[in-house]
């Protein structure tokens, strides 16, 4: 067995103390528990039946570290070099597991470490002129539709380990890849089940508010992702950085599920779409990384 075999297959578990009273069941799912890599492995998979990525090339890719964690890993697994265009504004811990697997990291600074569209638009930029490089594959996740279908074995696993029983999926937004791949596999199913898009407070573009800065790592590009598709939502919430970083410790303390700053914000979400349909529904989330990524930030610190 391959260590890329490994990636999917993550545990489905129910929230109990953080859940209020007549809410739906709240079942979260633990991305944390791959290895990393199933939007990395579908976009590198995808470069390599095309042609676009030869045996012993280079991928480039901006990242605000969860996707440069996983292409990291898939990386060091296929044998290729990887040059990532990173910001201050993230978790140092995750620049330090891209430099551990191997990748080189170019830095862009940011103004108070704030996660803005213009520190984004930046990255994006400095990893446009690496990828003219030769032998240089940029896989450019905001416009890789071959990552989207990473994230459909998510929606079928989240549609068997619940039985078919799902009425409303909860998920963040950064690339809008992961909502859109599990939508479409959920939907293949059950095409009533209520679909709830989370973007920051600070940052809430899709819902038509101004650009800002927030500090929810690997969402909120401050622009609307060029890939997004507002035909497979039916609702956006947001929440802000304080509520998506004390529900990451509540997990923690709460129910022994050790989640960083997007996964708070994924659950703060659900609970409030958990009250809203009450107790005979189920609404389904992600823990999209561990809190061991962020104790170097005030989450955890």
């Amino acid at each position: 067995m391959n260590i890329l075999d490994s990636i999917g297959k993550t545990p489905l578990v129910e929230l109990k103390k953080v859940v209020p009273l007549n809410s739906s069941r709240v079942m979260v799912k633990l991305e944390w528990a791959n290895p990393t890599g199933s939007m990395a492995l579908a976009a590198i998979e995808g470069a390599e039946k095309s042609g676009r990525i030869a045996p012993g090339g280079t991928v480039v890719e901006y990242t605000g570290g969860t996707t440069g964690v996983s292409l990291a890993f898939v990386s060091a697994a296929k044998g290729y070099q990887l040059k990532i265009v990173f910001s201050d504004a993230f978790s140092s811990e995750k620049e330090q597991m891209m430099r551990a697997f191997g990748a080189e990291i170019t830095i862009v600074p940011s103004f108070n470490r704030g996660i803005t569209g213009a520190v984004i638009k930046e990255m994006i930029e400095h990893a446009r002129i690496l990828s003219k490089e030769p032998n240089h594959w940029w896989s450019d996740q905001l416009n890789n539709r071959d990552a989207i279908t990473g994230y459909v074995p998510m929606g079928e696993e989240i549609w068997n380990q619940t039985g078919g029983e799902v009425n409303a999926f909860v998920h963040v937004v950064g690339t809008a890849h992961s909502i859109h791949g599990t939508t479409k596999a959920l939907w293949e199913h059950n095409r009533n089940i209520h679909i709830v898009a989370v973007e920051p407070t600070e940052s809430a573009v899709l819902s038509g508010k101004p650009s800002g800065s927030h500090n929810i790592d690997g969402i909120g590009v401050g622009f609307v992702p060029p890939l997004w598709e507002s035909d497979l939502v039916n609702e956006i919430i947001t929440v802000s950085t304080s509520e998506a970083k004390a529900m990451a410790r509540r997990l923690t303390l709460e129910e022994g599920l050790f989640a960083g700053t997007s996964s708070g914000a994924n659950v703060v979400a659900a609970l409030r779409v958990a009250q809203r349909m009450g107790p005979k529904a189920t609404v389904a989330t992600i823990l999209v990384d561990s809190g061991l990524r962020y104790l170097s930030t005030d989450v955890y610190r």
